[in-house]
């Protein structure tokens, strides 16, 4: 059904190739292929094109038959005959030649085959994509080696994928040849048609799922919710015994519900945001069941099929379906998509930057749905050919995903893996929230966090040992803002590690409410450790009379406040020099201030020079340019209040 569900997503592109040869074979094989008979079509049109034969209409749908049933090698013969009569066809051939060229191996003509599409068609997303990630292979083969990947030894020689683990099962669908003469094939792909079948974890032992959720036509890619009594499932359009089709006589896909009472599954309905006339399909549900994640080509989407969530509330009732967007979707196919706990959602794609067919992507959805940092997972599981329907337990590392990779046993196989290294670099960033003047911690602080480009990322309030802590990216730069009544907001930058582990923030608080009495220096309120001027003169430069503001304005608010004003310097020099300095300096505080308002009577001052050292920084000493510095200091003492 994985092909089949693929080809439903192209019809729209494939009604749009008509063929006008009068020639009755070529007639004949463009009737198979209308009718989507693709096997047929491809040995009717071979004969054609081997007697000398050329059309690129032909072409196209030889590449296309090719390229819908995932045999790459063909799609790119048979594309390639089409670039030699036309190097300008329509933009999806350029995306489908280059990727039927990964598929088999030819990287660097894909590539350039690339350029030129996204010369030709720079507003087609994939383009974007592949320009943007010029070192895609690199990036790719950087996460590879993370996984031990095995068969899941319940393959068949058919088609065996899409699986969903629930109660120690593994669910999943298969096109097994189990009912003798009765099976019928489909003329789409020369498959049987297929069903659910169900397992025990860890067990070979495969068991057809006996219930009314299989009928004679496909169903694929069940996901049960955590209690066992819903499941959500693809299958063609037929319910209760009858096919729907679209205008055209197509049978599209859609996505049904059941639920379980007594035993058995019964409720059989298709979801109400399904139609006639379009596809929906590959249910996965988000950690808390509050929302569907699927695919479809229903109206509004960017490409052949791309992903949709919808809301469920408490009644069982669904919202509208929004379109995930273009930083996920793109002019090509995504679909398979699955959520894991960590809300991370991994899907299918041969339209992001990948190996050939289809590939496997992750990428993480925030707070507010948004998604970003979309990466390949990389070799292991990925490959040249389809690779899909990947689900992941975040505890154990443990998942299966689908692939028709060479050395599987049927034309999709079921693989088992443990992720050994994750793909992403986890850091966390953690902090203490403190007082900076008495270093007591600071509970329930405002703390939030902004990238690069101060975007707020997430919020939190500091618990009651002052610590606060984000999940954050390796690599990349925040801006941390801690905020608490009577406390100035301070905001600091850091720039995460790229290794995966933690990183530590504290961040001091400055009190704009200073307990202050008789004796205390007024300049510690505000961090004031000395005025300054420059070098061996009395004038107050401009970063000082920031700080004399501060002090000017707890004068105008505390009228009976009087202050002694004490400057000094350190032990270079001479004693004479250093006391004349200081106490020019201590006048110059004085005169600023009673220039700007301050009555002179609530102002004393003077210059003690080098004699009230607070370290052992005396003459002769050495010392550093830090210790020297402790001794250069202002003092603001409050003698009346």
């Amino acid at each position: 059904m994985k092909k089949f569900i693929l080809l439903c997503f192209t019809i729209v592109s494939v009604f749009s190739f008509r063929c006008y040869s009068q020639q009755s074979k070529i007639n004949a094989a463009d009737k198979k292929y209308d009718g989507y008979a693709y096997i047929d079509a491809i040995k009717t049109y071979e004969r054609v094109a081997r007697k000398g034969y050329k059309s690129e209409d032909m072409f196209k749908k030889l590449g296309n038959a090719y390229y819908f049933n995932s045999e790459f090698e063909g799609a790119a013969k048979w594309y390639g005959e089409l670039f030699a009569m036309n190097p300008s066809p329509e933009p999806e051939f350029y995306y489908r030649y280059a990727q039927s060229l990964k598929a088999t191996g030819q990287t660097a003509q894909a590539n350039k085959i690339l350029d030129e599409f996204n010369s030709k068609y720079q507003n087609d997303n994939r383009g974007r994509l592949y320009k943007e990630n010029l070192n895609y292979l690199d990036k790719i083969k950087a996460n590879s080696g993370r996984y031990k990947i095995e068969d899941a030894g319940i393959n068949s020689k058919y088609s065996d994928y899409s699986t969903f683990v629930a109660n120690n099962k593994i669910y999943f669908a298969s096109a097994r040849d189990t009912g003798n003469f009765s099976n019928r094939k489909h003329k789409w792909t020369g498959e049987y048609f297929t069903n659910l079948y169900v397992t025990d974890v860890d067990s070979a032992k495969v068991k057809k799922f006996r219930t009314a959720l299989n009928t004679k036509f496909h169903e694929s890619s069940p996901v049960l919710t955590k209690d066992g009594k819903t499941i959500y499932f693809t299958r063609n359009n037929y319910i209760d015994g009858k096919k729907g089709k679209n205008e055209d006589k197509i049978t599209f896909i859609k996505i049904y519900k059941a639920t379980l009472e007594n035993g058995k599954w019964t409720n059989i309905r298709e979801l109400p945001f399904s139609s006639n006339n379009y596809s929906t399909a590959h249910p996965a549900l988000s950690p808390d069941e509050k929302t569907l994640y699927f695919a479809s080509d229903m109206p509004g989407s960017i490409g052949q099929s791309d992903l949709f969530k919808v809301s469920i509330n408490e009644k069982g009732e669904y919202g509208t379906p929004q379109n995930l967007g273009k930083s996920i979707n793109t002019e090509g196919k995504e679909t398979f998509p699955y959520v894991s706990n960590e809300n991370e959602i991994y899907f299918a794609s041969d339209g992001h930057p990948g190996l050939g067919g289809l590939d496997v992507f992750v990428g993480q959805i925030d707070t507010d749905g948004n998604i970003s940092d979309i990466q390949n997972v990389g070799t292991d599981v990925n490959s040249p050919k389809d690779d899909f329907a990947y689900i992941i337990d975040s505890g154990t590392r443990e998942g299966y995903f689908s692939s028709n990779k060479d050395g599987g046993r049927g034309s999709d196989d079921i693989y088992k893996f443990l992720e050994t290294r994750r793909l992403k670099c986890i850091q966390e960033l953690y902090g203490l929230i403190t007082d900076v003047q008495t270093g007591m911690i600071l509970p329930e602080a405002k703390v939030s966090l902004y990238d690069r480009n101060l975007n707020l990322k997430n919020t939190t309030i500091a618990d009651a040992t002052g610590n606060y802590t984000f999940s954050v990216e390796c690599a990349e730069k925040y801006y941390v803002r801690a905020e608490k009544p009577d406390y100035a907001t301070k905001e600091v930058s850091i720039e995460i590690p790229d290794e995966t582990g933690k990183t530590n923030l504290p961040i001091a608080l400055e009190s704009i409410k200073c307990k202050v009495t008789i004796g205390d220096d007024l300049g510690k309120c505000f961090g004031i450790k000395m005025i300054y001027f420059d070098l061996d003169k009395s004038n107050i430069r401009e970063e000082a009379a920031l700080d004399l503001e501060k002090i000017l304005d707890v004068l105008n608010q505390n009228p009976k406040m009087k202050l002694d004003i004490r400057s000094h310097t350190d032990s270079r020099a001479s004693h004479k020099y250093n006391e004349a300095l200081s106490d020019r300096r201590a006048k110059s505080t004085i005169e600023w201030l009673i220039t700007n308002g301050v009555d002179k009577n609530r102002l004393t001052g003077k210059g003690y020079g080098e004699t009230q050292l607070v370290n052992e920084c005396s003459d002769n000493v050495k010392c550093s340019e830090e210790k020297h510095q402790e001794n250069r200091r202002s003092e603001f003492i409050i003698t009346a209040l």
